[in-house]
């Protein structure tokens, strides 16, 4: 990963190159051939996924027909609002007011251009989102929303160079004081290497979540976390702008999931929790308000006794549950357990059964109304656990994916300390910095597809305005 000088020339060259095939790229793409403007994707891996076929595939937009439909009345405002109450007013005000307005459109033109669906999950409130604004493929999956994009690509004749790792950067920085790169290095599986020209280059290629010394840097406490991200997520872009003179921000955000079955790796999504489940430690205490964040729940798991904790809830919430898909992956290979009863559920985890039993008498006495939970949650939006049958699955905190990365503006264009943007370099996605602020407590749910869908479409109407002038 390093910035060579330029070759006297390419092997081959085209307007607009794209790194990384995830959704961010895939988007940008689909708007830059839009535009009339020739553009190559390069991706890594066999074929594109990235982190977009890790995820569950859930978009947060405002303003949408499918909000309308069904009388939810959003705005671009509220949307902020609520990114910015998430993470205590850290957001970059110009980049938060740009993926919420542009959340909405981008979905709305995938959906006419390019034939895309989309569904409305009006069911439950994600943690911090005050409205129903969040969308999804009607398979309610990561992959089926990468299969959709790449269903879009291929109809488009959009080139997509797999098994294409781009290496190394082209650019002349003590010649051009405007940090123009030139072109890319692409280093093929069997060791042979390409060089392929530009006029500009979107990085999609994510964070660094993949990559363990800049996690010990930056993450620390999640350095030795179970990882369940895309491993290419190395680093990249960040290696490669600020050695073009570019500014990274907030390098410790990060999204993190507190609720992934182990060993079994499903992830058990959250919709239980916020519909009446509750998390336990191996003692059978709940240790946080469970509706505070899946994110920062990943924390909280981690630090309890041996890094894991229970999922608990009822017949009712396992019905919910079967309706996702990652949920019915978790039953599929074992890791959705049935009790008959708290005491034998007590067993399962190790803990005393009259403790299990007051924790579960507690919650349902506060879903009641009657007294304040220790931990900030308010238990009253939803009916108390029932049972038996109880279900119980046994998780753990997870890292996900960064939300540091480089500084952009409004268009996606890469930002040096000072505010200046570099000729024609452009981030989106995990590459550049998210609106997630400096923490794990500040991701609200959807952040990071919000900001792969939105800078795709953003950076890809920039670089096609720059290249055709």
């Amino acid at each position: 990963m390093s910035i060579l000088k330029s070759p006297e020339s390419f092997e081959a060259s085209v307007p607009v190159l794209i790194v990384g095939g995830g959704a961010c790229g895939l988007i940008a793409a689909l708007t830059v051939k839009a535009a009339g403007v020739d553009v190559v994707v390069l991706e890594r891996d066999a074929s594109p996924s990235g982190s977009t076929a890790l995820s569950t595939g859930f978009i947060p937009a405002c303003e949408t027909r499918w909000q309308k439909a069904i009388g939810v009345e959003d705005s671009v405002q509220i949307m902020a609002e609520d990114v910015q109450a998430k993470n205590k007013g850290q957001g970059n005000p110009v980049q938060v007011d740009a993926v919420c307005r542009t959340s909405g459109p981008t979905l709305e033109w995938l959906a006419d251009a390019h034939g895309i669906e989309f569904v409305l999950l009006d069911d439950f409130l994600y943690p911090g989102h005050r409205r129903h604004r969040m969308h999804a493929h009607p398979d309610r999956t990561g992959p089926a929303f990468i299969g959709s994009l790449l269903g879009a690509v291929e109809r488009s004749g959009i080139d997509v160079m797999c098994d294409a790792h781009v290496t190394d950067l082209y650019a002349d920085p003590a010649a051009d004081a405007n940090g123009r790169v030139t072109g890319v290095a692409i280093t093929r599986p069997d060791g042979g290497r390409e060089s392929i020209g530009c006029d500009a280059l979107i990085l999609a290629c994510n964070g660094y979540g993949g990559n363990k010394e800049m996690l010990a840097k930056y993450i620390p406490e999640m350095a030795d976390a179970w990882y369940f991200g895309h491993p290419g997520n190395q680093g990249d872009a960040v290696f490669w702008g600020e050695a073009l003179g570019a500014e990274a921000r907030q390098m410790g955000a990060y999204q993190g999931h507190g609720s992934v079955a182990t060993p079994h790796g499903a992830l058990i999504g959250w919709p239980i929790m916020m519909q009446g489940g509750i998390q336990v430690n191996a003692l059978g205490q709940r240790f946080s308000n469970e509706h505070g964040g899946y994110s920062e729940q990943a924390v909280h798991v981690l630090a309890q006794p041996d890094g894991i904790a229970w999922n608990l809830y009822d017949e009712r919430l396992h019905a919910l549950g079967m309706e996702f898909a990652d949920y019915r992956g978790g039953e599929d290979v074992g890791a959705i357990r049935r009790f008959a009863s708290l005491e034998e559920m007590a067993s399962a985890i190790g803990c005393d059964p009259s403790v299990l039993t007051a924790t579960v008498e507690q919650s349902r006495a506060l879903a009641s109304g009657a007294g304040t939970d220790g931990f900030g949650r308010d238990f009253t939006g939803a009916p108390a656990i029932a049972g038996p049958p109880y279900f119980g699955v046994k998780v753990t905190g997870t890292l996900f994916h960064t939300q540091g990365g480089l500084s952009v503006d409004a268009d996606g264009r890469v930002l040096r300390p000072d505010g200046s943007a570099l000729a024609n370099l452009f981030a989106g996605g995990g590459a550049a910095v998210g609106v997630s602020g400096s923490e794990v407590w500040g991701y609200l749910s959807g952040n990071g597809l919000l900001a792969a869908t939105t800078y795709g479409r953003l950076c890809g109407q920039a670089a096609a305005r720059l290249v055709a002038g």
